[in-house]
């Protein structure tokens, strides 16, 4: 009893050996959410070039990387912008000082005045245009022309300029029945043009329009016919003393502008003289 009472105890110790397929910590979880963002985000950018405009995407680029609205070409205006635009680069206003940096040639430069300069140069040209105005229809208390010509004479100033309208009725053509050939009225007309021009440096454009001809027509002549009395007016107005380098465009618009509801009316057959603003 006494041997058997001196025996130690028997311990056992399991001891688990192993372990390598643990998760090892969440540094995974972190990785796999990042890739699945990523993917996330790639299949949005996807959906979006092919659902957007390009305007749009332009529009999401620029705010994804704002930049400082600095302008490398001066469009006139003052402020932080420097003219009319934040992308005056890429749009190349023409209304200020300066040039662009990318190829700046002579066509490319920004040419003119600051803002106040311009409104009182188009000040300017309105008095002169004015001035016009009243020697055709005799408002100053004096007319260049007669009674019977100034029926024949509308005019209106437009941002594009003076327009000096020259037209047509049923018993006073312009020109001969078809023809380009003009009337005696239509020369004494440009010419009279031609002198009261005198008073202003501004380019010309002619536009011939004419009234519209039956469709039952084989050939249809009014983009010629138009064009040729257009061009037939250069001449007399350069006959008349207008200077040929003043002459800015000859343009035919056969019946594509009417003045009157009526197509064929004889009154849609004029010519149209613009005094163009510089």
């Amino acid at each position: 009893m006494s041997a058997q009472g001196n025996v130690a105890p028997i311990i056992i110790k399991k001891k688990k050996s192993g372990g390598g397929d643990g998760h090892h910590g969440g540094a995974w979880k972190v990785a796999y959410a990042d890739f699945v963002t990523a993917m996330m985000a790639f299949f949005l950018l996807m959906w979006l070039l092919n659902a957007t405009t390009e305007k749009q995407r332009k529009g999401l680029a620029d705010y994804f990387s704002p930049s400082i609205p600095l302008s490398r070409v001066s469009g006139g205006g003052n402020g932080a912008f420097q003219g009319d635009s934040m992308f005056t680069e890429e749009i190349k206003p023409q209304s200020g000082t300066g040039a662009t940096d990318v190829n700046p040639v002579d066509a490319q430069q920004a040419q003119g005045d600051t803002g106040v300069e311009a409104d009182e140069k188009r000040e300017e040209e309105d008095s002169k245009f004015r001035a016009i105005e009243e020697q055709l229809s005799g408002r100053g208390g004096e007319s260049m022309v007669s009674v019977a010509m100034s029926r024949h004479i509308v005019t209106r100033v437009t941002d594009e300029g003076l327009i000096i309208e020259l037209f047509a009725t049923e018993n006073a053509p312009l020109f001969e029945d078809g023809e380009a050939e003009p009337t005696a009225l239509f020369r004494d007309l440009v010419r009279m043009i031609a002198r009261v021009s005198e008073g202003v440096e501004s380019n010309a454009a002619i536009g011939g329009h004419i009234r519209s001809h039956p469709v039952v027509l084989a050939r249809n002549p009014v983009w010629e016919l138009s064009h040729t009395r257009a061009d037939k007016t250069r001449v007399l107005l350069e006959s008349g003393g207008l200077a040929a380098r003043r002459i800015h465009r000859v343009t035919g618009h056969a019946d594509r502008k009417l003045a009157v509801a009526n197509p064929m009316a004889a009154r849609n057959n004029r010519i149209e003289i613009i005094l163009l603003r510089e």
